[in-house]
């Protein structure tokens, strides 16, 4: 299948979208229109020549802003249109054709995800009337890591919880890790063997990767648990919620606003959740952004270490995301923080990997577990899936 394929993120006021052909060397459209609903709301991206534009779409809701971007498609029409989901529960392990009972599905699982599959239906729903004719189909973020065991998809919680209500760890960032695990296993001379992958951006999240598949990750039941994040806590005592309900009398409304909104590197550091702006900081010598960036780094160290429990060898460790990719600092740190590992950095190879650069951090001819820098291509996965959903079902 050579023809282009729509891939479609759906956030409550916005459409995040990439044209995506089969041949890498056909260019991409892609672009992001934001601020849905409100006078500002405005279209922009790259054409196929590379130039930027900016359409300014006042008050337009999803389905006119799928208009625009319909517009923006230079004459080369998708033949489907692959939807990013965050959450697909239990029964999704792999991407699925779009029909009702799907649809169905995936509304059951918005308790779940409240702030993302309301979200992603919307999507869905303004993407069917304006390609009408097109099959579409939903990828999840959930959908890689359904290859987790028990001992690491179940909490310490009565058996009801889990099978009347779901309540386990079902994990998020699936297109990433599978992308940059996979690319990782072409790269490197190791193979489809033990990965550990860092996805470091405004959400966080680590997994262990083993013949391809995920076999644990950091994110739970909600996409709040594990690492530090951009605004989010991610781990806090479970007692913390009764803590401040009790002492303060914050609402578990408020409680939930405060670990997702407030906290992180903004919380740690008072300042921004910016890392580029953290790592500044601190390097000027501000209090809270040196104890943020600290905190941060050895939370992914320690997620990392948790997580080769999983690996019965460890071939290496990946790192992906605006932050993975383009922090030397955090990813420098991080290393030092596994002496144990036998990580071997390459000083100079870890500074001149940024702004998108792919390749081995390591030192060359070392025998240990590897490092690597890897751009993720999270459209690129959800085209291919959406590619391979089309085959197996049409």
């Amino acid at each position: 299948m050579n023809a282009p394929v729509l891939v479609i993120n759906c956030g409550s006021s916005s459409i995040k979208y990439a044209l995506i052909d089969s041949t890498p060397e056909t260019p991409r459209l892609a672009g992001l229109a934001e601020r849905l609903g409100t006078p500002q709301a405005r279209l922009k991206g790259k054409n196929s020549a590379g130039d930027s534009f900016t359409q300014a779409l006042p008050g337009a809701d999803h389905a006119k802003a799928l208009n625009a971007i319909l517009d923006r498609l230079e004459g080369r029409l998708p033949v489907a249109v692959g939807h990013r989901i965050v959450h697909g529960g239990e029964r999704f392990t792999q991407a699925a054709l779009i029909t009702g009972d799907v649809l169905e599905a995936i509304q059951a699982t918005a308790a779940l995800a409240p702030l993302h599959n309301p979200a992603n239906l919307a999507g869905i729903e303004a993407t069917q009337a304006v390609f009408a004719e097109l099959p579409q189909v939903a990828v999840f973020d959930t959908a890689f890591h359904q290859t987790l065991p028990p001992k690491a998809y179940r909490y310490a919680l009565p058996e009801a919880l889990y099978a009347e209500h779901g309540i386990r760890r079902y994990g998020f960032h699936g297109t990433s890790h599978a992308f940059v695990s996979r690319r990782a296993a072409e790269l490197s001379g190791r193979g489809e063997g033990g990965w550990l992958t860092a996805h470091l951006g405004n959400g966080c999240s680590t997994a262990a990767v083993w013949q391809g598949k995920s076999v644990d990750t950091s994110m739970g039941l909600t996409p709040l648990e594990g690492l530090v994040m951009g605004t989010r806590s991610g781990d806090v005592d479970p007692g913390l919620h009764a803590h401040l309900h009790r002492q303060l009398g914050w609402s578990l409304d408020e409680i939930d606003d405060v670990l997702n909104k407030q906290s992180g590197l903004l919380g740690l550091s008072g300042l921004t959740n910016d890392m580029r702006e953290v790592e500044e900081k601190a390097l000027e010598g501000h209090t809270g952004a040196s104890l943020a960036l600290e905190v941060f780094c050895y939370r992914i160290a320690k997620s990392l270490a948790a997580l080769s429990c999983a690996l019965p060898v460890l071939d290496g460790v990946i790192f992906t995301g605006g932050i993975g990719e383009n922090s030397p600092i955090v990813r420098a740190r991080v290393l030092e923080l596994l002496p144990h590992f036998g990580f071997a950095l390459d000083d100079a190879a870890n500074e001149a990997t940024i702004r998108g650069g792919e390749g081995a951090i390591g030192k060359a001819g070392h025998s240990g577990p590897e490092a690597w820098v890897i751009p993720t291509d999270e459209e690129g996965r959800i085209a291919l899936e959406t590619r391979q959903c089309l085959e197996t079902f049409l």
